[in-house]
């Protein structure tokens, strides 16, 4: 019962920092919309982080087929991104969502390099 609140709680708070971190500018205007979305940030960055760290959640996204989908997804988005939009907005959003690329690229090499259990056991000099 304990480990279902504190995922609740987790979720929750995941949720309410992303919705405070983009909504936040439809409620509030000036240095309490600056406020609230950087706080959403954090909240949800910080909570996301800690989610990521679950067993369930760590197979998930160390799986192949969904960092393929991660790279090629925000990949293109990242592209698409610095295309259509001017200025800084354009090049700090394809910057960010190239950082996630290059991350799930970066997982795509390390699995590919990690040496398999029937390998590791193996003497080389036998």
């Amino acid at each position: 019962m304990k480990s279902f609140v504190s995922t609740l709680l987790l979720w929750s708070s995941f949720i309410a920092g992303l919705v405070a971190s983009t909504a936040s500018g439809a409620v509030l205007d000036g240095m309490a919309k600056t406020a609230a979305t950087f706080t959403g940030i954090a909240v949800s960055l910080l909570t996301g982080s800690r989610i990521a760290k679950k067993p369930r959640i760590r197979a998930f996204l160390s799986k192949p087929s969904t960092l393929w989908f991660l790279f090629l997804f925000n990949g293109g988005v990242a592209a698409l991104c610095y295309l259509s939009m001017d200025g800084v907005k354009g090049i700090a959003t394809a910057t960010g969502v190239g950082l996630v690329s290059l991350g799930a690229a970066g997982g795509l090499l390390t699995a590919r390099r990690a040496p398999t259990a029937k390998t590791a056991t193996q003497d080389p000099w036998a």
